[in-house]
């Protein structure tokens, strides 16, 4: 979701360890296959625009346009509802790179992140906790990532759909995800360096997933 462009300066629960170094027969790991990671599946929830004030919560709506596991590749729409200074709701277009130690690891390489600020944001999920020592070492290369019921992602907003750049918001940032296999639950955290840290979004799975929403429904630009 978007945030404003003038901002201040400065979860899901863990389970089991994976296992180091298990390697498939292509020597890498993919991460597991998800029932609720579909294309046409719809989220629903909030995000958490903090300031020094106060904390706003704004509405946000996520659905799932395109999805490549062997890739590590999704996209999709994000509508944020109650924008205080926008007239209707803000539409973005996001792509996504998921963490399996062979297309992308834990750590980012850009978009202004370093391995610090990743390893600060990555360690507010619970359950990339086992997973901590072996990231120092590698960006977490040599885990296997295939029965672990959480799958990690980046998300990169890359433009707006249905208003301009001078709307006051911006799509600088990106954010660090953790998706539940089990419940299709997601957490997020934004990263801008020049936006309030840690801006949390969660949003639940709704019963309008896989209704038929193609990669196609908004004309990309």
């Amino acid at each position: 979701m978007p945030v404003r462009v003038v901002e201040t300066s400065s979860s899901s629960s863990s389970s089991a360890p994976a296992q180091l170094s298990g390697e498939n027969s292509s020597g890498h790991t993919s991460p597991p296959v998800c029932t609720l990671l579909t294309v046409g599946q719809a989220f629903s929830g909030t995000q958490n625009v903090s300031s020094l004030q106060k904390d706003e919560a704004w509405r946000v709506n996520v659905r799932i346009q395109g999805c490549d596991l062997d890739h590590g590749y999704l996209c999709g729409t994000m509508e944020a509802l109650n924008v205080p200074m926008a007239d209707t709701p803000v539409v973005t277009f996001w792509e996504g790179e998921i963490v399996d130690g062979k297309n992308y690891t834990f750590f980012t390489g850009k978009w202004e992140a370093s391995p610090e600020d990743d390893i600060r944001h990555w360690t507010k999920f619970p359950s990339f906790q086992p997973f901590l020592e072996q990231v120092k070492v590698d960006g977490g290369k040599a885990l296997d990532l295939i029965s672990y019921p959480y799958i990690f992602m980046r998300w990169k907003e890359q433009y707006f759909v249905n208003v301009g750049t001078d709307c006051g918001l911006t799509i600088a940032g990106f954010y660090y995800v953790c998706f539940s296999c089990t419940d299709g639950s997601i957490n997020g955290f934004y990263y801008d360096p020049n936006s309030s840290p840690f801006q949390k979004l969660e949003l639940k799975s709704t019963n309008e997933g896989r209704s038929g929403f193609s990669f196609s429904s908004y004309e990309l630009q």
